[in-house]
């Protein structure tokens, strides 16, 4: 787990370009049909501006409340660092889900210009994120990216 502010930021650009890329190749897939290199192409050129927008979900608006709602009625301070980084992703991923499909929702309607779809769009994305974006948070993002980013950043080496 990062320790301090700077720590933060990088563990959030790593996460969220993890998370991000994989989701949207799992969102143009589902909606192409297929998981072939078009798919990943077409996800690929949506990946920076999602990346963006949900790199800024995360540090603005969803890190406080998950963080502050884990620590409050999940875990305390002396639980094992695998029981925090648990209940924390999960209180990540359960918001993140929720934004990011309305912007996966959003996207699809600039596209198409059908405005109206954009509730229904948003309803039907969340729980097919939330069966992929949970699972994949908790078995591969989280400990790959948990590993990565103390490989290259050992305790006590970023300074805040």
């Amino acid at each position: 787990m990062p320790q301090n502010k700077r720590e933060s930021l990088i563990f959030t650009v790593m996460m969220c370009c993890t998370m991000v890329l994989w989701m949207s190749i799992y969102n143009v897939t589902l909606h192409m049909g297929a998981l072939n290199l078009e798919t990943i192409r077409e996800a690929w050129v949506g990946f920076p501006i999602a990346c963006i927008v949900a790199m800024c979900l995360d540090w603005f608006v969803v890190s406080g409340f998950a963080k502050g709602f884990a620590f409050r009625f999940l875990v305390k301070p002396q639980d094992s660092g695998l029981k925090k980084a648990i209940c924390v992703s999960t209180c990540m991923v359960v918001p993140m889900v929720f934004f990011m499909s309305l912007y996966g929702a959003l996207e699809a309607c600039t596209h198409t210009g059908t405005w109206n779809l954009v509730p229904i769009i948003w309803l039907t994305n969340i729980p097919k994120n939330f069966i992929m974006a949970l699972p994949f948070q908790l078995i591969v993002a989280g400990p790959l990216v948990r590993k990565v980013f103390r490989s290259l950043f050992p305790v006590g080496t970023v300074l805040a």
